[in-house]
């Protein structure tokens, strides 16, 4: 089946990107959802991924419920760069199991990767195509700050943290301008999803 990559930096719109595909009865797999599975206490995966976390950096790691403080971890590895690569490597194998998985059940025409780190964790190698939704760092930020409820170093720490627009659009096969009115978003889905239909039937053929 055809995968299509699908990534952009925080801010750009990518979700509803996404969900416009989703409209057209195009498959989902989205890293961002089966990462926070990955510590879902109701899954062994899930008490194993948590049981590490607290090991590693003690019970203020965790809510009252032994579920992930989530916000507590976010702010401690962007502070202190070792924990962020143990996380990684805790996780990273986890979730491209389950991404594999996942891709390999889709059943629509084509399917989607959607990832915000697709090019930071090279899971362009999974993919056919990779389409960036593109956005500029003024109106990146802005739709940050007035979505997340964040301040604006947060903001510019998470941007530092992925791949530069620059490097996006290096891996880019198709791009999706998304600086102007979401209403702009859906002429540009129309016309890739017919392309990546073709794309899909072609590969059909050579298979």
């Amino acid at each position: 089946m055809l995968v299509v990559g699908v990534t952009g930096g925080i801010g750009s719109g990518k979700t509803t990107v996404t969900d416009l595909f989703a409209a057209q009865g195009i498959e989902i797999v989205d890293a961002d959802v089966i990462a926070r599975s990955i510590f879902d206490s109701t899954s062994a995966t899930g008490q194993q991924a948590l049981a590490a976390v607290a090991a590693k950096f003690g019970p203020q790691a965790l809510l009252a419920d032994g579920e992930l403080d989530r916000a507590w971890l976010r702010q401690h590895i962007f502070t202190h760069p070792e924990a962020k690569q143990w996380l990684n490597e805790l996780t990273h194998p986890l979730i491209r199991q389950q991404i594999l998985e996942q891709l390999a059940q889709a059943s629509s025409p084509y399917v989607i990767l959607s990832a915000p780190l697709l090019v930071e964790n090279r899971l362009t190698q999974l993919c056919d195509r990779v389409l960036v939704v593109d956005v500029d760092e003024h109106h990146q930020r802005q739709r940050t700050l007035t979505r997340d409820q964040v301040n604006a170093s947060q903001v510019d720490a998470i941007m530092a943290a992925q791949a530069s627009r620059t490097e996006r659009l290096a891996a880019a096969d198709n791009v999706i301008d998304n600086n102007g009115e979401p209403a702009a978003l859906t002429k540009q889905v129309e016309r890739l999803h017919e392309l990546y239909l073709r794309l899909a039937l072609a590969k059909a053929d050579n298979n």
